[in-house]
């Protein structure tokens, strides 16, 4: 979808949204890595990482969350209507991304509150690998545009 996105009016409570797909690079840690200062090296030491109960480098959870945004928004359904990110509830990491991985974004209306001006959209979102595991589930609240408020 591109272009203008969708309205308070448009969102249907039940209604299921899924993303393309994306797979996680070594650059993607790397630049995560850099724009965060987060060089911990469970994401950046190959060697430690081989040491940790992972066995590899993982992705930073913070990374998946912030790819999940990403190819949520890529669906064009806050393009122009998006008043504000009202924040994110039971955020949970449920398993280890690793380079390779290849994800997607799946989210679920489950709630629709009219605030006056905007509306109010509360979505389930998880992230999946590959395989289809869940890696990454979560409660998102944004506020929307409603019909005609320009």
């Amino acid at each position: 979808m591109i272009g203008e996105g969708w309205y308070f009016e448009d969102y249907e409570v039940g209604s299921e949204i899924r993303s393309n797909s994306r797979t996680i690079t070594e650059a993607d840690i790397v630049n995560f890595a850099g724009i965060t200062g987060d060089w911990n090296p469970l994401h950046t030491d190959e060697e430690f990482a081989k040491k940790s109960v992972f066995g590899k480098r993982i992705a930073h959870g913070t990374l998946t969350f912030a790819i999940m945004t990403g190819l949520l928004a890529r669906l064009g359904i806050i393009e122009k209507t998006i008043v504000a990110f009202y924040g994110v509830d039971k955020l949970r990491l449920t398993k280890p991304v690793f380079i390779g991985d290849t994800l997607t974004a799946i989210a679920r209306v489950v709630e629709k509150e009219d605030r006056g001006d905007a509306g109010m959209i509360v979505m389930e979102a998880e992230v999946v690998n590959q395989r289809g595991e869940v890696v990454l589930t979560s409660i998102l609240r944004f506020l929307v545009k409603k019909r005609g408020d320009g």
